[in-house]
């Protein structure tokens, strides 16, 4: 029973956060996918340029900044117009912002759950489980030098907050056409797999 309701719940976390990723990256919502996609750029290109000590830093005088002047701004205003309205940021002060027991278990459960089952697949991959996979495992690790000897990391996470938060929109638009290219692939990609396995002894065979 208390394995049913662990699973329950991992379900319900993943189907909560997968929904909000989807709103985002279909862009559902042009003003908040648009803060989140700029600021994700503007953090990665300013890594970049600086350190990461520099960017905390730069962020956190900026913030501070913003909210210094408007505190001082707010207190000549209320002494210009002899008004007493208190704390500017007073309902942000007051906001609970702790996290419960209930809540860390249950992130720390949904994190418990995607390591296991990373750790799993990579003793599956690293023990040839099965071959046709960990051969698949292999090219994917050999092509990963090259990409890894033209780009840096901070390039390619670049890249893959832009293609996030821009292919699926194309995708949506012109996805007859992508659909179909995609099938002529996996098809050629299923036919070589097909070959491969028929002259590996004892390869397991795969129906896609």
């Amino acid at each position: 029973m208390q394995a049913s309701a662990d699973s329950t719940k991992m379900d319900c976390v993943w189907s909560n956060w997968k929904s909000q990723a989807i709103d985002l990256l279909y862009w559902r919502d042009i003003k908040q996918t648009g803060i989140v996609f700029g600021s994700f750029l503007l953090l990665l290109f300013s890594l970049t340029q600086f350190s990461v000590v520099s960017v905390v830093a730069y962020l956190a005088l900026a913030a501070l900044s913003a909210t210094i002047s408007f505190r001082i701004y707010k207190s000549v205003l209320q002494a210009v117009q002899k008004t007493d309205e208190g704390h500017p940021f007073k309902a942000y002060l007051e906001l609970e912002i702790t996290l419960s027991q209930e809540q860390i278990q249950k992130y720390t459960d949904c994190l418990q759950f995607y390591v296991n089952n990373t750790l799993k697949e990579l003793r599956r991959l690293f023990l040839v489980q099965d071959l046709v996979d960990s051969l698949k495992f292999a090219v994917l690790m050999w092509l990963l030098t090259y990409v890894g000897a033209l780009f840096n990391g901070l390039t390619l996470l670049l890249m893959a907050v832009v293609s996030m938060f821009t292919l699926p929109v194309v995708y949506v638009k012109h996805q007859a056409q992508i659909d179909q290219y995609l099938g002529l692939v996996r098809t050629h990609i299923n036919a070589v797999v097909a070959k491969i396995q028929a002259k590996i002894p004892g390869a397991k065979r795969h129906t896609e």
